[in-house]
């Protein structure tokens, strides 16, 4: 049920969950909806003289007087959202607040876990891999960095093989370089213990 509010005739003002009493004129108490952060003002909370209406459902867009909004809001059994406060006049649309609510922050709550849902594909080779081998791996970060993957590309110095680590570096620095069109290098060439890593991002797509 939307945060609907009726105005005159015999129909009772509806009384939002969580709202507090207050001090009304000429002894009437009217009530103060308690809103979260990411919430809009909405029906009688508009303030404004006049409001600017937009939407699919408003046969004119244009200026209205508020108290014609809100009877238009009223009639479609509909809530006045105020969508953009600082407009002059303010935007309003008439909409079931309850419905948009829940579909904005199902939407902030995908962006969220899109966001933080980072993938990192792994690049094995040693310091002395062959130019063929070079290649194909090369080959796999470009798919990995176009999915957008991160690609952590790390050289194993097995045994007596760490004598090679200058080799090993130069080898990571022309796989990022080869990849600068796919993926930007994060960091420098690190050595930790017997593996040297470096770590791709994908270039963002204009």
């Amino acid at each position: 049920m939307p945060y609907k509010k009726h105005y005159g005739g015999s129909k009772p003002a509806f009384k939002p969950a969580g709202a507090k009493p207050a001090p009304g004129a000429r002894g009437q108490r009217t009530f103060v909806r308690q809103k979260a952060d990411d919430e809009l003002n909405i029906n009688e909370e508009i303030i404004a003289p006049q409001v600017r209406l937009v939407g699919d459902n408003i046969a004119e867009p244009g200026i209205y007087p508020i108290s014609q909004a809100l009877k238009m809001a009223d009639e479609m059994e509909l809530d006045l959202v105020e969508i953009s406060a600082k407009a002059d006049p303010p935007v309003c649309k008439i909409l079931d607040y309850q419905k948009y609510l829940y579909q904005q922050r199902k939407k902030a709550k995908e962006m969220k876990q899109n966001a933080s849902k980072v993938t990192i594909k792994e690049i094995r080779f040693g310091p002395n891999t062959d130019e063929h081998d070079f290649q194909f791996k090369l080959k796999h970060a470009r798919e990995f960095l176009e999915e957008g993957s991160k690609v952590k590309a790390t050289i194993f110095f097995r045994g007596r093989s760490i004598m090679f680590a200058d080799q090993g570096e130069k080898q990571l620095l022309r796989f990022a370089v080869e990849l600068e069109e796919f993926g930007r290098a994060e960091n420098m060439p690190s050595l930790e213990g017997k593996r040297m890593t470096m770590m791709i991002a994908p270039v963002k797509k204009k």
